[in-house]
């Protein structure tokens, strides 16, 4: 378990190394960030000395070296919008996006798992046909849609809930909602299928020969088998909410990540971008490698010291 864990660290360390490589490469490729700091009357001598001194005129592979050593201490330079490090304008972002994230995952959980299993065990019912229907629109809504009606219906109709922003709860409803339920859609339909491999097992037919309870069958034997892909698809969703829902948090006005990302381009700065992606890549990593843990502890059968 031990060497596991360390190998699969040392693998994301090496993504993110990748990661950072193609971030430097494509900031290098996005224009001249000098030309965001100066007024239009500064002169070429200004400008050339500027460049010199934000080191703008070393070879590529200079500035990539001292990029990787700020890195190291935490710093990707200071955003020329707000100026501040770029780091401390994302942490102070970072505090929303996770509200958010968890918010949508547990709409998810809610909505997908019970789905998911009436679903499977109501195979081929009226009740499945429903609820596969019903997964099946969820999924296929853009988010900018579902968003625009939820606001349209519950804030300009009937006026229960906040248009936009973040402070109380009544505004993380319709957020946490556009999200959930897009995923839940998915994961339920993911369920229902990795469910019907499931039930007609041999241990599932022993257990119901040995006259357990069949809430217990499903439950104890039924779910936690099939849970398994799942919890790789949970994985990959938890990791994108942490790397920001851009169009969400666009639309509801969510001071989140995904929508400074989304400024920080429109305003080509450049540090919060790299910032942004950083965060992200690590995030994916981290989260990958708890669903690989995670999957040991669910299925004995996962040798995670031979993988």
């Amino acid at each position: 378990m031990t060497s596991y864990v360390f190998r699969s660290a040392v693998r994301g360390v090496l993504v993110l190394f990748l990661v950072t490589v193609v971030v430097f490469g494509m900031s290098l490729l996005a224009g001249d960030p000098i030309q965001l700091l100066i007024p239009v009357e500064t002169s070429p001598e200004q400008l050339e000395q500027l460049r010199t001194a934000y080191g703008l005129n070393d070879a590529a592979g200079v500035r990539l070296g001292r990029f990787l050593k700020d890195l190291l201490l935490g710093d990707v330079g200071y955003s020329f919008r707000y100026q501040q490090p770029a780091f401390s304008v994302v942490a102070e972002r970072l505090g929303a996006t996770i509200e958010l994230a968890f918010a949508a995952i547990v709409v998810t959980l809610v909505l997908a798992i019970p789905a998911g299993v009436v679903s499977a065990v109501k195979r081929d019912s009226f009740v499945d046909s429903m609820v596969m229907a019903g997964s099946v629109i969820g999924h296929s809504l853009p988010a900018f849609f579902l968003g625009l009606l939820l606001i349209y219906l519950f804030s300009v109709k009937l006026h229960l809930l906040p248009t936009s922003g973040r402070g109380t709860a009544a505004h993380l409803v319709m957020p946490s909602l556009t999200l959930g339920l897009f995923y839940a859609g998915r994961t339920a339909r993911l369920l229902r299928s990795s469910m019907l491999d499931v039930l007609h097992q041999e241990y599932m037919r022993t257990a119901r020969a040995k006259g357990v309870a069949e809430a217990i069958v499903i439950g104890r034997h039924a779910l936690r088998n099939a849970s398994l892909p799942v919890i790789t698809i949970l994985g990959l969703e938890l990791g994108g909410l942490l790397g920001g829902a851009v169009v969400t948090e666009t639309i509801f006005a969510w001071p989140g990540i995904g929508k400074l990302a989304v400024e920080a381009v429109i305003a080509r700065d450049f540090p919060i971008v790299q910032a942004v992606v950083l965060l992200t890549a690590a995030t994916f990593v981290a989260v990958n490698l708890m669903v690989d843990i995670l999957y040991g502890l669910l299925d004995p059968r996962v040798r995670l010291t031979r993988t």
